[in-house]
């Protein structure tokens, strides 16, 4: 009898170890379970830690919690102003409602796959390529937003949508290096005539202040001389003053009336000044007009000249 006993409660207990075992489930704490038995659900959701389900009757799965990241696989789309691009984003999301995650899609990561890329074709679709390069916040928001209303009812929540590259035709990056290269020149000429028109404010500044001292131009002129010189040039270039060319330019024209014929035709009368030079350039000595020469008298007079040079 305490044999039978004993051999009972031995089966019993291999019995209950053995359903222990089977029905024994542990669920983590980033889990939740949803338990379906015989097919139909049960509304309490098992929370992490140590629980048990009916062996053969009841299944139980597992719902992750945690924030998931999936990458949108890059998509080709035409923008509002007619440029192909090439775009790619990553998504964040997590179950908030775990049953309705189990019950209302068949994969909800699939199905919020799916959801993010029709989604972003829409987006590119409906941007024009400036929006995509420089206002990508705007459209991170509206791209969540069209994500996010359909995937409310299949218990998740999209947490963050990032737009991560957009990929351009090398005929378009040529032409937006051209745009931005013109640009910039055109801001260098802008920011250099701005420069001109102060420098030249105060150049002519300067050059009031020198009218009033023309010493002043001449130290201008040595300083510039000075810091020419600092850096151990062979040759040096000075300037000629300008008001020396001027006071030459003065001084000629009130020569010019003075050395002009006189309108009767005759010479001009010698000055003072031009005299000196006038007889050391051609010393001529006037000669008494004594008439015509005789050429008879001429030949009469030649033995005798002759005669006389050889006395």
């Amino acid at each position: 009898m305490v044999e039978e006993l004993v051999a009972a409660g031995v089966a019993v207990g291999c019995a209950g170890a053995v359903y222990v075992m089977v029905a024994a489930r542990v669920v983590k704490q980033y889990e939740r379970g949803v338990v379906l038995r015989l097919g139909k659900l049960q509304r309490s959701v098992r929370s992490p830690g140590f629980t048990m389900i009916v062996p053969f009757v009841d299944r139980l799965r597992k719902v992750n919690m945690q924030i998931v990241t999936m990458p949108v696989p890059a998509q080709d789309g035409i923008t509002r102003d007619n440029v192909t691009v090439r775009v790619d984003a990553v998504i964040y999301f997590k179950v908030i409602d775990a049953t309705e995650a189990v019950i209302q899609v068949e994969d909800y990561r699939f199905a919020v796959s799916q959801m993010a890329q029709t989604s972003l074709r829409s987006i590119i679709g409906k941007s024009d390529l400036d929006d995509l390069l420089s206002n990508r916040e705007k459209l991170n928001q509206g791209l969540e937003l069209m994500i996010d209303s359909p995937a409310v009812g299949w218990g998740v929540q999209i947490d963050r949508v990032e737009i991560k590259d957009v990929s351009l035709p090398e005929t378009m990056k040529r032409s937006m290096a051209r745009q931005a290269e013109a640009d910039r020149e055109r801001r260098a000429r802008v920011i250099n005539a701005d420069a001109e028109l102060q420098a030249s404010k105060k150049l002519a500044e300067a050059a009031h202040q020198m009218s009033e001292e023309p010493a002043a131009l001449q130290l201008r002129l040595l300083q510039t001389v000075v810091a020419v010189a600092a850096e151990k040039n062979s040759t040096l270039v000075l300037p000629f003053p300008v008001e020396l060319l001027r006071f030459l330019e003065r001084a000629q024209q009130a020569q010019q009336p003075a050395q002009q014929p006189a309108a009767t035709g005759g010479e001009p009368p010698v000055t003072v000044a031009e005299a000196p030079a006038a007889v050391t350039e051609s010393p001529v000595v006037a000669l008494p007009d004594f008439g015509a020469p005789d050429p008879e008298a001429g030949e009469r007079d030649a033995p005798g000249a002759s005669k006389t040079g050889q006395d």
